[in-house]
């Protein structure tokens, strides 16, 4: 919606946008049956488009390295994010260790690769979200939360039981199941997906993920149906989908075709936060040693490839989220 519409809008209309939408689905008991809903994909699970289907309700584990119990890294309000999610009070952050995706480039691979991070139980995962909430955030802000939305939804019944009332941030890399978002519909009141790539080769190579860009579209549009363009009200995002895309070095992003994606296929008014942080971590320079095509992620992006990229999401018809709003 954009901006200027907020003028028609009454206070009652305004006051419902800002209610977190889980409130009302934990009233009908709608919440926890998405709840027994989620749990149920554990036992061979499917929760996100590896399908590994190995019971975790035992403990065992699959490609996301997580069993039965959510690990977390680290909790604590956050003021590096979007300005529309931190506002005067922060985002409350939740980082969840290990991750459905391993990016050769990650910038937070002590978390999202080593597992650095405690096992959590449903009410303890529950009484950060309140303590959250208590420390005056804006909203709680699930940090790849792909592979634990079963043990999420468990935790925010109780929460949610206990006066939770603050929106929920689905803030991930974008590599999500169509059927495991279905679920969330009306519980996430934002979403914060990655579109990493505009090649299903390179995000292969790169993030070990088959078919990113296929799943990663098809994610996006169901986010978007659910929540649509960001809303942000007294300058704090209420409702709707953010997207991050992260510049490559040497164009290896495709940022040009995943701007093209997002303005054609979901909406010319997307807030897109086009990033220009690359830095060569993790098993980058490993890979640009050992394969030319990758050569160019030894080193940072330059001014002109981040000018370029503006340029593109502009050509695209996209203007929100990159300084030109």
């Amino acid at each position: 919606m954009p901006s200027g519409a907020l003028s028609s809008l009454t206070h009652t209309m305004i006051q419902k946008m800002t209610y977190p939408s889980y409130r009302a689905l934990l009233a009908s008991g709608e919440l926890e049956r998405r709840a027994d809903a989620a749990a149920e994909l554990l036992s061979e699970c499917t929760v996100c488009p590896r399908q590994c289907r190995v019971d975790r309700t035992r403990d065992e584990k699959g490609f996301c390295r997580t069993g039965a119990r959510a690990q977390v890294a680290s909790t604590g309000p956050h003021y590096g994010e979007e300005p529309e999610l931190v506002g005067c009070g922060g985002s409350g952050t939740i980082f969840f260790s290990h991750c459905n995706m391993a990016c050769i480039f990650c910038q937070n691979a002590d978390i999202s690769q080593c597992g650095d991070g405690q096992e959590v139980a449903a009410d303890e995962l529950a009484g950060m979200m309140l303590s959250l909430e208590r420390r005056g955030c804006h909203n709680i802000n699930f940090v790849t939360p792909s592979h634990v939305v079963p043990q999420i939804l468990a935790a925010l019944v109780i929460a949610a039981e206990k006066g939770l009332s603050v929106p929920l941030v689905y803030n991930t890399g974008g590599y999500d199941s169509v059927d495991t978002l279905k679920l969330l519909d009306g519980i996430f009141d934002i979403y914060m997906p990655d579109a990493k790539y505009g090649s299903n080769a390179i995000a292969f190579d790169l993030s070990h993920a088959p078919d990113y860009v296929d799943i990663n579209r098809a994610a996006l549009k169901e986010m978007h149906r659910q929540v649509g363009d960001l809303l942000v009200i007294d300058g704090i995002a209420a409702r709707g989908l953010i997207i991050r895309h992260l510049v490559l070095p040497g164009g290896l992003a495709g940022t040009r075709e995943v701007m093209q994606f997002i303005a054609s296929e979901l909406s010319s008014d997307s807030y897109v936060n086009v990033m220009a942080q690359y830095r060569p971590m993790w098993h980058a320079m490993e890979i640009s040693s050992k394969n030319p095509a990758y050569r160019e992620l030894r080193r940072r992006i330059t001014s002109g490839e981040y000018r370029q990229a503006v340029d593109w999401a502009r050509e695209a018809g996209l203007y929100r989220g990159f300084g030109t709003e």
